[in-house]
């Protein structure tokens, strides 16, 4: 069950990628799009091509599914009335593809009752696959090799966890969160997906992001990926994730961790969060115009 999915995501995650390195060795402009946050970010040529060929994939193998990706229209009734939808980044960590760092991967997820079921996450430039389906396992395929299945470490000791960051300065809020739970080695990656996988492949433990700003595009792939190797995936509350909601947005934030430390992590933020003054986030109902 599933496995036809599975393996129709990877084949387009391969072609994507292939499309994407094109453009990447090739040069291309970069533009500034304004998201459903009102955010600006970078896009380019590769997005919307690598777009395209997952979404007319994905449509032409499973017509009766509704497909939502970050580059296309979100046809909110159609996929609100879809007990399966395909959930797509085609290029997470635009910004690292922009700048040629190859810390940028492209990500299918396929989630069920708002459940993530299938995962695929392909970082083109380094030909580093990593795959789940629901009850299967997780895997990581390096260079076309043979898969390996993967599992969290198990470190339980809150300050000697290896954490997950930005390549970018850290925000206030997340030096904060550094300081408060004294973590003393950290890993500096781009693209969401990306770190989540460090937590895949035993490089790190947890993986905190406390801004609003990603989408469910962002996570869906990677959380079956972290479920199956024994990992978690929730917002910063411990509320779990809802890939079926009208709002694209994870405005409650993420906490991604090897699993055997997610209930303590969770606890042991609940001050800083009280001191930045977040609050779960309420969604509003759903209004069709």
């Amino acid at each position: 069950m599933l496995q036809i999915e599975l393996e129709k995501a990877i084949d387009l995650a391969r072609l994507a990628g292939k499309k994407i390195l094109e453009h990447y060795a090739a040069g291309f402009v970069t533009e500034e799009k304004v998201g459903a946050d009102n955010y600006s970010e970078p896009v380019t040529i590769a997005d919307r091509e690598a777009s395209r060929i997952i979404v007319d994939g994905l449509i032409a193998s499973f017509p009766d599914d509704a497909v939502l990706s970050e580059e296309e229209k979100d046809d909110l009734k159609l996929r609100l009335s879809k007990r399966r939808v395909w959930i797509i980044d085609p290029i997470d960590g635009t910004a690292g593809f922009v700048k040629h760092d190859g810390d940028f991967c492209v990500q299918i997820g396929l989630a069920e009752d708002g459940v993530p079921v299938v995962g695929v996450v392909y970082l083109p430039a380094y030909d580093l696959l990593s795959y789940a389906l629901k009850g299967g396992g997780s895997y990581l395929v390096a260079a076309s090799g043979q898969p390996k299945r993967m599992k969290t470490v198990s470190r339980t000791k809150l300050p000697e966890l290896v954490l997950a960051v930005s390549r970018n300065h850290l925000s206030s809020r997340m030096n904060r969160i550094v300081e408060h739970f004294g973590f003393t080695r950290v890993v500096r990656r781009g693209s969401v997906g990306l770190k989540v996988g460090l937590i895949v492949d035993q490089t790190c433990d947890l993986y905190i992001h406390p801004s609003p700003r990603t989408k469910l595009w962002d996570t869906c792939a990677p959380q079956i990926i972290l479920e199956e190797a024994g990992g978690q995936l929730t917002d910063l509350f411990g509320l779990p994730m809802r890939y079926d909601s009208a709002d694209l947005q994870n405005h409650n934030g993420i906490i991604a961790s090897s699993g055997y430390v997610h209930d303590a992590v969770v606890e042991h933020l609940k001050p800083v969060l009280q001191e930045f003054g977040r609050v779960p986030h309420v969604p509003k109902p759903i209004v069709y115009s």
